[in-house]
């Protein structure tokens, strides 16, 4: 059993506004407590926004509260029910090795759900033992923030506890616990689970559940089922293209790691894109590629499908006219995932209106720097800085007719050189966590217990459109390998 609740004024202002959904959805219960926590990462400024005591964080009792020894007053802890198309295929899933603390009310009125991941078992584990591994969770917490400074929505990690205690995969390994801070995790797959294993009540509770939780002042005259959809269309289509214009893989976009509210979910087997091919796969399970950074477009619209089909007995009586209200839905999210990747691409490069050739001058851009191997952040860094020496590209025909007509096209517009240049500095991060510097960090923390090197990386990768100096090693690329990168789910 977990120790009684905390008195000390950590600043918890938790609500359980979850657990009022019907009983399926949820399992009330407390976390497997650990043998020696030690609190390894505080977000100090996450913190500080949900208004949270620092200090009083780090002291044994917040550090227990992390760790899963202690309850925190106003906590109702349990672990979410759900499933999940996982490469294509449908199964049960759930919460399997983290459990929700609760909702956080912070100082301006948000909600936040405050979840401890690699808390213990539950009866979602199916074979799992319920824990994670240091190393991991580290990771989460280096790219999660490294995606908010590049603003991109995503959950956030407030902190990292080491358990005291090993946990064995291939071999003992170092367990730990990260908190994980999110708007909800209202997923796909929470809707999924609801439409195969619950009655059109319970569905129709977790869809008004939803939009009170991520839309508490809508006004629609449609159906409000279909504005749910729509709006979940909407925000993936802007994260999708964020995803892509920062060259981020997610490794395994499964319906279970899409979250209505448009953040990024469960940062597995991720990784930032190098060299740009569309091709690019880090992850060692998705061996056809599925979840490839060229397919993360298609993969979405599936999963809105899937989405979709749930909600079908909401949408209308008639089961026709349901299917045709959800085809039409999903079918706008093509256009707007491209509406907003190409206006992504024309701030990255300094475009401010709007030209019919936009496209294929974009186009003709990544064709070539696919074609020459060509560094996708450092190649739109150097055009920030007209630098066009400084990339694989330069001292080709093709590239230097291609920059005649970007330049060409920067001048028709009214706005100024430097608006321009501006603009480009504030879309092209100087930084991005690079995989081999992220390995570097993790390494340094597994074999000498050497935090250093994460911290600095942590400090870098909070500023990435600074494009200061001290940020110009952490550009470099990786030294050649005969070896391909590879990501791991990790646990």
């Amino acid at each position: 059993m977990t120790e009684g609740k905390t008195k000390i004024k950590i600043g918890w202002n938790l609500d359980n506004s979850y657990a009022r959904l019907p009983k399926l959805f949820f399992t009330k219960l407390n976390p497997t407590p650990v043998r020696s926590p030690k609190l390894i990462v505080l977000n100090y400024p996450l913190a500080t926004s949900l208004g949270l005591n620092v200090k009083a964080l780090q002291s044994n009792d917040g550090v227990a509260v992390l760790a899963g020894n202690r309850t925190p007053e106003g906590s109702f802890m349990l672990a979410q029910a759900y499933a999940g198309h996982q490469f294509g295929h449908f199964t049960m899933l759930g919460d399997g090795r983290t459990l929700l603390i609760g909702e956080q009310i912070s100082p301006l009125g948000e909600r936040f759900d405050i979840q401890l991941k690699g808390s213990g078992k539950t009866p979602y584990s199916r074979q799992g033992d319920g824990r994670a591994v240091l190393g991991p969770m580290l990771r989460e917490y280096i790219i999660s923030e490294a995606m908010h400074a590049l603003g991109v929505a995503t959950t956030r990690s407030l902190a990292v506890v080491t358990t005291g205690e090993s946990v064995i995969r291939e071999t003992a390994l170092p367990g730990a616990i990260l908190t994980r801070v999110a708007a909800s995790h209202l997923r796909v797959g929470t809707f999924q689970y609801a439409s195969k294993w619950g009655t059109v009540e319970d569905l129709r509770s977790l869809a008004d559940y939803t939009l009170q939780r991520h839309f508490p002042n809508i006004e629609v005259d449609e159906n409000r089922y279909l504005f749910l959809l729509r709006e979940a269309i909407k925000r993936q289509a802007v994260l999708i293209a964020k995803w892509q214009l920062v060259g981020f893989i997610h490794g395994v976009m499964n319906t279970d790691n899409m979250a209505l509210s448009g953040e990024t979910i469960d940062y597995g087997p991720c990784a930032f894109m190098d060299v740009y091919d569309p091709a690019t796969v880090f992850s060692s399970i998705d061996t056809h590629g599925r979840y490839a950074y060229g397919n993360q477009p298609n993969i979405a619209a599936w999963n809105l499908a899937r989405l979709a089909e749930t909600l079908l007995p909401l949408l209308h009586d008639k089961q026709e006219k349901a299917v045709k209200k959800a085809q039409e839905a999903i079918s706008d999210f093509a256009e707007l995932y491209h509406h907003n990747w190409l206006a992504g691409m024309r701030a990255k490069l300094g475009i401010f209106n709007e030209e019919i050739e936009d496209e294929s001058l974009v186009d003709n851009l990544l064709i070539m720097m696919q074609k020459y191997r060509a560094d996708y952040t450092n190649t739109f860094r150097a055009l920030t800085f007209d630098k066009p020496e400084d990339t694989d590209l330069f001292g080709n025909t093709d590239f230097a007719q291609w920059y005649e007509l970007w330049q060409a096209r920067l001048g028709r517009q009214q706005e100024t050189k430097d608006s321009s240049h501006q603009l480009m500095r504030n879309s092209n991060p100087a930084i991005i966590p690079r995989n081999h510097r992220v390995e570097e960090a993790l390494e340094a923390v597994a074999k000498q217990g050497d935090f250093s090197v994460m911290e600095r990386l942590l400090d870098v990768l909070s500023r990435p459109y600074a494009h200061s100096p001290e940020q110009a090693d952490y550009s470099t690329l990786p030294e050649l390998s005969s070896c391909p990168y590879r990501t791991f789910c990790g646990t």
